[in-house]
């Protein structure tokens, strides 16, 4: 029996970036003169440690070193410098060195060195330059007093409640004039938090005296009076003008008008929203101070309703009167009510080939109340080139959801907008599920959802009512071959007809920082309760019992279980766009009462883009489960079940990737590397005769957890990341002992065929000609990151 080996463009794939990285080895300096230098080093002595890697960015970015890959893009593909790819050679000009050299020196004056001097030299070999910046740093000054001067009293008192919170410098203190402009800043912002509209940080100023002889300075802050005022004045806020123009941006032709209340006045040119859709949201109220933060807070939340295209800061005019009162103006212009998106992936691996084409049309403001509503349409479908029996399987699905920007429930609810916009979402989704010769199943699902923020990095989602129906129906031929092999808790997962409702809770903690590169700790987690209720019913109203003794409710039995699943994270920087990020995410799904089987929809299932990459999504697990040994010569219940019975109840996944970036332009985006490996599988909750050896157990946790290793490309184009990664098996399960290390063992058949693979082939049969290669490697294509 013939195996098949890895198809031909997965090699030429992997031959043509090793073969662009191995070329990129050329001679680095093969695209400048001959009487010109390339920047390859800079060298930075007698700097304090501290401040030695940020005096580095103040040499000029044309004197920087190049990426050598950003270099050799640019010598390969910008021929002439007539495209902008890669990056350019770093020239040595000594007119640039001085530059940074001057640059340098201001920088360490500035940490409190007043004294210091630097100097630089450049050293050449072979056409390479290194530039040696050498410090002279002289004694640091330190503070010694600090005293203040402020014209106004009532600003006086208020910088004095305030000053322990916002200053940075203090006597004893290293002399840093970046603390003086932080000061600066902070004392700016807490005028503008406490109605002076009218201040301007050129009436903060520090004076210095570092003229004593043994390195201290006195420093004296000085606020200012306007010219020809004895104080400051403080603003209130008077009336607000809402005028919301057409999508086109214009201002023109008969609006909707209206005055609100006292303060608020509302004109709509576009006749397609209520005042409520933008009062809610503008946080500035008549009678109150000004304050900068309501005005962003304003600005950012509607922002975020989704359904303005331009929503700059609310602008003020001052009353011709004395009142000190301000008129506030906001101007907004509208997103296209309506938009349609397509989106698709194609899948080829292993003998398999499909596609996903989904489409969702959307309308961003219904009832005039910027309320979102979404309509989902997709359709999947899978094919078997290795059956020759053409489709496998397919799955539609189709969704509504109805967004509100608020919470909306039958009694009164505060608005809770100051961290970040609620949500009440109303959702219908229906999915109709087919596999050839196997099974067909139909879901039905209805909830209702609120999501809002407790503080600007905790979010809660509170589904306090979804309700599920399920139905599946076996093909005849496909449940009497289960029947004859005694597989009834098969046969009653996937063809029972059920239903439940439940509650589920949603925590995540961090998710603001998810696009940065911070140190931080991102948290998810996720409770799902079903059953309870209509446990409790049943049990009142003595409803009937089925053959198994489970409750029916309206002739269908009901589902009552629990359900957990944890996504905790660490990213930790390592300096430029270089990140560590290690993942864990358990989770288990119990069972119980009225039920001896989750839902099938409710069940784990690991493998994929985004999970353990090295198997394909629901093709690893549970346990150490051999499907080969399992099923035998039986070919035909092998072919049946070929994709659906690798599930489990419990999951435990764990990631590692090291993210790295590559070239700052290749082809208009910046490409960026990983490298990562991924452990974990899913299991039984205990010892199932459809899934030997797929429980799990404490003491065979190590023998039946999967590895994977891989490294990956990412596009980062800022508004999404393409990604290709390419993930091979390190360690498989299903086998036992030594043979589980199978990257090591078997390394000789990576891209070729030989005894392993055609031993699997064997043991994997399903009919004459058909059989299951083994592939060491999956490549996964996916936009944004896996985690």
């Amino acid at each position: 029996m013939k195996a098949y080996s890895i198809p031909a463009v997965y090699r030429l794939t992997i031959l043509s970036i090793l073969l662009l990285i191995i070329g990129s080895g050329c001679s680095i300096t093969r695209g400048i003169r001959k009487d010109q230098a390339l920047v390859r080093k800079i060298t930075i002595k007698g700097i304090d440690e501290q401040f030695a890697e940020a005096a580095l960015n103040y040499v000029d970015k044309e004197q920087q070193p190049n990426n050598w890959l950003n270099l050799q893009f640019y010598y390969t593909f910008s021929k002439n410098g007539k495209k902008n790819i890669g990056e350019a050679p770093a020239i040595l000009d000594s007119n640039l060195v001085e530059y940074s050299r001057v640059q340098m020196e201001r920088y360490i004056q500035n940490r409190g060195y007043l004294k210091a001097k630097i100097t630089d030299s450049i050293i050449i070999k072979k056409q390479k330059a290194e530039l040696v910046f050498t410090a002279q740093e002289g004694p640091m000054f330190r503070i010694r007093k600090i005293e203040d001067s402020i014209a106004d009293k009532n600003i006086k008192k208020l910088y004095d409640l305030n000053r322990n919170k916002l200053t940075h410098i203090s006597p004893g203190g290293r002399f840093d004039t970046d603390s003086l402009a932080h000061d600066r800043d902070e004392l700016y912002l807490l005028m503008k938090r406490n109605g002076y509209f009218d201040f301007y940080r050129q009436y903060i100023n520090f004076n210095y005296d570092s003229t004593f002889n043994n390195s201290v300075v006195d420093v004296k802050m000085i606020i200012d009076n306007p010219p020809n005022k004895t104080q400051h004045p403080v603003y209130t806020i008077n009336n607000t003008l809402i005028t919301i123009s057409r999508s086109s941006g214009r201002t023109t032709g008969k609006a909707d008008t209206l005055q609100v209340d006292s303060q608020f006045r509302f004109v709509d040119f576009s006749g397609r929203f209520k005042p409520r859709a933008v009062i809610d949201y503008t946080f500035q109220k008549k009678g109150q101070i000004y304050n900068v933060d309501q005005q962003t807070l304003t600005t950012t939340r509607l922002s975020e309703l989704n359904v303005f295209r331009n929503v700059p800061n609310p602008t003020y005019e001052k009353l011709p009167d004395s009142s000190n009162r301000l008129n506030t103006k906001i101007d907004i212009v509208p997103l296209k009510k309506m938009s349609d998106r397509v989106e698709g992936e194609v899948l080829f691996s292993n003998g398999r080939y499909g596609y996903n084409v989904g489409n969702t049309f959307t309308n961003r403001n219904v009832f005039k109340q910027a309320a979102i509503l979404q309509v989902k349409l997709n359709w999947s479908i899978l094919f078997d080139n290795g059956t020759g029996e053409g489709i496998q399987n397919q799955e539609f699905r189709a969704g509504v959801n109805l967004i509100y920007p608020r919470i909306i429930t039958p009694f009164n609810f505060p608005l809770l907008g100051k961290f970040g916009v609620p949500h009440t979402t109303f959702s219908s989704n229906y999915s109709l599920f087919f596999q050839k010769g196997l099974v067909k199943r139909e879901s039905f699902i209805n909830s209702i959802s609120y999501d809002f923020f407790e503080t600007g990095r905790k979010q809660h989602t509170v589904t306090p009512i979804d309700i599920e129906f399920s139905r599946g129906v076996i093909d005849p031929v496909a449940k009497a071959t289960l029947l004859s092999q005694n597989r009834y808790s098969y046969i009653y997962l996937i063809g029972r007809t059920t239903f439940t409702t439940g509650s589920q809770y949603t925590f995540q903690y961090n998710a603001i920082e998810l696009n940065s590169y911070k140190n931080f700790t991102y948290f998810r987690g996720s409770l799902d309760i079903g059953g309870n209720f209509l446990n409790l019913a049943g049990n009142i109203f003595n409803t009937p019992k089925d053959t198994l003794g489970q409750r029916k409710i309206f002739g269908y039995t009901f589902s009552q279980y629990t359900k957990t699943e944890l996504d905790w994270r660490i990213y930790r920087s390592l300096g430029g766009e270089r990140q560590f990020v290690f993942r864990l995410n358990p989770g288990i799904g119990i069972p119980y009462g009225n039920s001896n089987q989750l839902i099938f929809e409710k069940n784990f299932y690991t493998g994929g883009a985004n999970d353990i990459r090295a198997w394909l999504p629901r093709t690893l697990g549970p346990g150490q489960f051999n499907r080969g040994t399992f099923y035998g010569s039986d070919t035909t219940n092998r072919a049946r079940l070929k994709y659906l019975d690798q599930f489990g109840e419990i999951k435990i996944v764990a990631n590692a990737e090291y993210r790295y970036k590559l070239a700052d332009n290749f082809f208009g985006a910046k490409l960026k590397g990983a490298v990562f490996i991924d452990a974990g599988n899913v299991w039984r909750l205990g010892k199932k005769a459809d899934n030997p050896n797929g429980e799990f157990r404490l003491n065979n946790f190590l023998q039946s957890t999967a590895i994977g290793i891989g490294t990956g490309l990412r596009f980062d184009l800022s508004f999404f990341v393409f990604r290709l990664d390419a993930a091979f098996k390190f360690k498989d399960p299903q086998f036992n002992g030594s043979d589980q290390w199978v990257l090591i063992k078997h390394a000789g058949e990576l891209f070729s065929d030989g005894p392993f693979k055609k031993a699997y082939s064997q043991n994997n049969s399903y009919g004459t000609g058909k059989f299951d290669t083994y592939n060491f490697m999956q490549l996964n294509f996916g936009i944004g990151l896996p985690f």
